[in-house]
Parts: structure tokens; C-alpha cells; sequence
């Protein structure tokens, strides 16, 4: 795939997440894929395996009470990395997040296989998501 295909891909994944849509997210990720996530909250760490990285997201939107809405402001494509810049927000139980962030992701034979999570106020998330 070159770079247009892979944008696409990671814009695929971002309308599925949007959307709720569990399925299309199972078929953009490879079944071995890892997702790292930054910073020391309990939402924090590695993510191994397509069915670990659904639940992560799915603990995101149950942490958040179902507010969590994800904005991509640009995705830059890459023979073999895509990166994507995103807005993040969500409010729960008298928490705020409002943070800008980037991912990087690894994709190889049309699935995206790791992706390294980024924002630019990781201490922010860590007290949302406590």
C-alpha cells in the first residue's frame, strides 16, 4: 500500500471509532497489533492483540460515560507510518479532558499493526482517566 491507501486506512479506523462501529475497527487492525498508550493512568500501557485493543476502547468510552468524541484535524501518510493529528474531549463525573494529540501508526499489508499514542498533556489524561 502507499501512502494515499494508508491514510485512508487510518481515516477508516477513525470513522469506525467515531461511530461506534466495532466491526470495521476489527478489520483495520491486525490480530497480532499493539497499542501503547502514555502516561500513568490505569487506562495506561500496552495493548496487545486486535481483541485488547477493541476493549481499550471500549473502557475509554465507559470511562468517560460515553462523552469521549475524537476530532482529526489531519493524517499525514507514510509508505510504512501514518501519522495522525487528533482533539480529544470528554467530560465524567466532574472531569474535563480538552487535549490535542498525535498517533503514530504502523500499518503492513493493509493493517494497521502498532500504534503509539501522544498528547501534550499526558498528566491531564492520567487525572481524566483515574
Amino acid at each position: 500500500m502507499g501512502t494515499k491507501e494508508n491514510a485512508e486506512l487510518v481515516r477508516r479506523g477513525y470513522e469506525a471509532f467515531s461511530a461506534g462501529d466495532m466491526a470495521t475497527l476489527g478489520e483495520v487492525f491486525a490480530a497480532d497489533a499493539v497499542w501503547h498508550v502514555a502516561g500513568r493512568s490505569v487506562l495506561a500501557g500496552k495493548k496487545q492483540g486486535r481483541d485488547a485493543i477493541l476493549g481499550y476502547f471500549g473502557e475509554m468510552g465507559t470511562r468517560s460515560g460515553g462523552s469521549l468524541k475524537v476530532t482529526v484535524q489531519e493524517i499525514i501518510g507514510g509508505e510504512n507510518r501514518t501519522v495522525a493529528l487528533q482533539h480529544t474531549e470528554a467530560e465524567n463525573n466532574g472531569k474535563n479532558m480538552d487535549a490535542d494529540g498525535a498517533l503514530a501508526f504502523q500499518i503492513r499489508d493493509g493493517k494497521i499493526t502498532e500504534v503509539r499514542e501522544f498528547f501534550d498533556d499526558t498528566a491531564q489524561g492520567d487525572a481524566f482517566w483515574a
